[in-house]
């Protein structure tokens, strides 16, 4: 039996799928791993591509969009193996791909997660926004990682070329153990996409376990495969689930003094957006908000829920700054220049 399930969910992704497949089943050693496809009920022509080209790779078929953190979990359900890889359907792998993530995972029980280097398909010597060479975040859950800050992405020179705790791995690529996603609950369906692999990782941290950024592994990410970079919806669903990980997620004696003044900063954000003229972004924030306001009983169900899995704990991997005053006041848009050591 296999030991990996390399796990893409799709949703109208024949062109992705037929573009990268190729070079997945050439990189990835069959006797170690298996290829899925979950298919997210799918119009286009991406079930009659992988029956007529593809006859070695697995097929789910969800029947209908649940998103990317459902999809995954109705996924993942269905298969048993001791490993998975989340693997987005807009990405191409390189040679020897798996075999490193693999092998750190196995030689380390302490574990739970690890990612790859990711960069730019467009560009391949640069870092690629969703996740670069490990994701982190500052205490008021603002997302960044090496070689990548907000927008401000780093040409790969080798200089993150060592393997590192990390607080999050990216959805684009994540391998975890199977036994520990069932128990840690899995993807939460709330976020519906954007963030969930954040989330997933606190929880799993909060368990006891690590979070790894491997080297001398390389994918190449084309980003924006579901959602485009300045799509107004991705603005919605950034600002809205940043709010919700963070009360999921943060002590009680921490919940005020972090959730107050990040509500500030958003509302700076919409100002700017309004000041630039983005009425798009603007009404995006409002919209987050709202949704917010008007869910609050069912946000609170979801931090008990935390609780009673595995309490609240604050982390080393987690920046004790703010990389938004670091990044827009002090000037420092590359990682080493945060004298950040986690």
């Amino acid at each position: 039996m296999a030991e990996v399930a390399v796990v893409i969910l799709n949703w109208n992704g024949v062109h992705f799928l037929g573009k990268f497949l190729p070079p997945l089943i050439k990189f990835t050693d069959q006797d170690l791993a298996e290829i899925w496809v979950a298919d997210n009920g799918s119009t286009d022509a991406s079930l009659e591509l992988l029956r007529k080209d593809f006859p070695i790779v697995k097929t789910i078929e969800l029947g209908e969009n649940y998103g990317f953190a459902e999809g995954y979990n109705r996924a993942l359900d269905q298969i048993d193996t001791p490993y998975f890889v989340l693997l987005n359907s807009d990405v191409e792998v390189s040679e020897n791909w798996l075999t490193p993530l693999y092998n750190t995972m196995k030689d380390n029980a302490s574990l739970g997660a690890c990612m790859p280097k990711i960069k730019s398909w467009h560009d391949k010597d640069s870092f690629e926004h969703a996740g670069a060479a490990g994701g982190f975040i500052d205490k008021f859950g603002y997302p960044f990682c090496r070689g990548r800050i907000f927008n401000q992405i780093e040409k790969d020179s080798g200089q993150f070329d060592s393997d590192l705790d990390i607080f999050w791995a990216s959805g684009a690529c994540l391998m975890i153990r199977s036994d520990l996603y069932k128990r840690s609950g899995g993807l939460d369906p709330f976020f519906f996409a954007h963030m969930e692999e954040i989330d997933l990782c606190w929880r799993i941290k909060n368990l006891g376990y690590k979070i790894k950024f491997c080297w001398e592994s390389t994918i190449y990410h084309i980003g924006g495969g579901t959602l485009p970079k300045h799509d107004h919806n991705k603005t919605y669903l950034n600002f809205r689930n940043n709010i919700i990980l963070l009360y999921k997620n943060l002590p009680a004696g921490r919940l005020f003094q972090i959730l107050f003044p990040r509500l500030i900063l958003d509302w700076i954000s919409m100002l700017q957006f309004l000041v630039k003229l983005e009425l798009r972004n603007f009404s995006a924030v409002i919209k987050a908000h709202l949704f917010l306001l008007f869910h609050i009983p069912s946000i609170r169900r979801l931090r008990a829920k935390n609780l009673k899995l595995d309490g609240f704990n604050l982390h080393p991997e987690i920046y004790p700054g703010s990389i938004v005053y670091n990044f827009f006041i002090k000037g420092e848009k590359h990682y080493r220049q945060l004298e950040f050591h986690p």
